[in-house]
Order: C-alpha cells, then structure tokens, then sequence
C-alpha cells in the first residue's frame, strides 16, 4: 500500500483525535443548560416561592404568631424531641454496621446489608402499617402492652420507632463504602504498636470517616424532622400531644389555615436550605480529606 493511501485513510482518524469528546455543539450544549435551569425554576424555586409568599401574604406580625400558638410550640418541640432520639440511635447502629459489615467477614454479612436497605424499599405508610399490626390495641403485642398499660401506637413511643425505621439505613450507608475502601491495614499497624481496640477506633476509624458521618448524621437528621407516612400511621393526630410539624402542615391546610400551614413550611424549608448548604460543605471537606489522604499515600 501506498504511503499517499495510508497517508489518506489516517487523515480522518487525526482530525476525529484533536476534537475533544466533550467539545459538543454550542447549540447542544444551552439546550441541555436551558432544559436544567428551566427544570430547576418549576420544580425547586417556583415552590419554594409560593411558600414563602403565601406564609408572608398578610405580613411579617401574622407569620410570627403562628410559631406562639400552643399546637405550633408542642408540634417542633416533638420534632426536635424525636430527632434528639432517633439521631443518636441510628449514629450508633451506623457506626457499629458500617464497622462490622466493612472490617469483618461473618455468616450473614449480605443478609444484613439487604435489611439495612429495606427501609429505602418499603413505602413510609407502609411501615407505619407493620408497626401498628405489631404494637396496636388490636395487634401482635397489643393485649400484653394494654394489660401493662404500656401505650406505643398514638403515642411518643410509636413516633419514635417508626421515625428510626425509616432513617437508619442513612448513616450506615454512608459509611460502609468509605470504611470498606479504606481497608484495615492502618487498624492492623495500630494493633500491632500495642494500642487497644476501642483506642484503635477513636484515633484511627473515626477521623478518617468523620466527614462521611457528619453527612449521614445531617441527612438522618433532615429526614428525621420531615418525615410525613409513617409518622401519620402512628400518631393519631392528636393536636398539642402527637403532632409533629409535618403532620401539623397537613391539619393547618386542611383547615384552610393558609398562612399557618405555610409558615410551619418555611421552617421547614428553611432546615431543608440549611440542610443543602451543609451538604454541599460537607462534600467538599470529604473530597479534600480523600485527596489528602491519597497524597500521604
């Protein structure tokens, strides 16, 4: 062959290299801009505007007295009061999780990550359902806990079981993967120097996942304090006493108490706003701590 023929059929390879693959056409690439941003405008901001617009529509003296009405007190101390429970649980189950599913190998192992993604596949409703059935008058334990006047369904207790169920899997989650990308080999090197096992965890685990969970204790948390179904299955609505803020939302709504429901929604956008900036913070310290972990290495 020719060097004019080789010459010919390498032309076109050479030009097909020097334009990079994500050199797309201007045309394209505002069409896919333009179909996010308009995206984001209906779906995120527009909403987020009605809410604040309507909690202000009769002025600034109206939305603060909705937060003095006694129901709207007793509805965020609940929410904070489960939230101070369920936040602590899950962070100690993720902790002991992620380290047993990430530092050691057991029968059982793959069993117990499925059950730890239940949660994610099981409708809210639903498992508010499943604790009823259970803990209910008319349940599996219902005459037991009657007979020691023990009262779980339509009561705290109920809210917080059901608030634990559904938020779980969030910090174990998060950890598993970076525990198991870690490796053992740092826990090894501080066992072989002499240093105890729980001394182990506290010097060398727990800085190197910090970041990863301070993220799943904040996504726990913003779950925590806004989760609707399974709440609602449990509590009874019961105004001052089993209400948290979503389900107080809902009632306010349903009264066509406008500007109440509204102004207990900008709290709870507000967290959701504060949730998504410490994310993204959040984020940003964990890929640093990566590459600096990578750079040591």
């Amino acid at each position: 062959m020719s060097e004019a023929v080789v010459s010919s059929l390498a032309a076109p390879q050479r030009r097909a290299k020097a334009r990079p693959v994500t050199q797309d056409a201007p045309l394209a690439r505002y069409a896919v801009i333009g179909i996010s941003v308009v995206f984001l405008l209906i779906f995120l901001f527009a909403p987020l505007a009605v809410v604040f617009t309507e909690a202000l529509s009769k002025g600034y003296a109206a939305f603060v007295e909705v937060f003095r009405e006694p129901d709207a007190i007793a509805a965020v101390k609940l929410t904070l009061f489960v939230a101070a429970i369920v936040v602590p649980a899950n962070l100690i189950f993720g902790l002991a999780a992620a380290w047993s599913i990430a530092k050691f190998s057991f029968p059982g192992k793959s069993l117990l990550i499925t059950l730890i993604d239940l949660p994610f596949s099981v409708s809210p409703v639903v498992s508010g359902l499943i604790y009823v059935l259970v803990f209910g008058a008319q349940g599996l334990f219902g005459k037991w806990l009657t007979a020691h006047d023990v009262q779980i369904i339509f009561a705290v207790p109920g809210i917080v079981l059901a608030t634990i169920f559904v938020t779980f899997p969030f910090i174990a989650r998060e950890l598993i993967p970076l525990m198991q990308e870690q490796g053992t080999v740092e826990e090894e090197a501080a066992l072989t120097l002499g240093a105890s096992g729980f001394k182990t965890f506290l010097t060398v685990t727990l800085p190197n996942v910090k970041w990863g969970l301070l993220y799943g204790v904040l996504l726990c948390n913003a779950r925590a304090m806004g989760e609707f179904g399974a709440v609602s299955v449990v509590s009874g609505h019961i105004r001052g006493l089993t209400n948290t803020i979503p389900l107080q939302v809902e009632i306010l709504y349903n009264e066509y108490n406008n500007v109440a429901a509204f102004a207990l929604s900008v709290l709870l956008a507000s967290l959701a706003l504060v949730t998504l900036g410490l994310k993204t913070f959040l984020e940003w310290r964990h890929a640093d701590a990566l590459a600096g972990r990578a750079r040591r290495h």
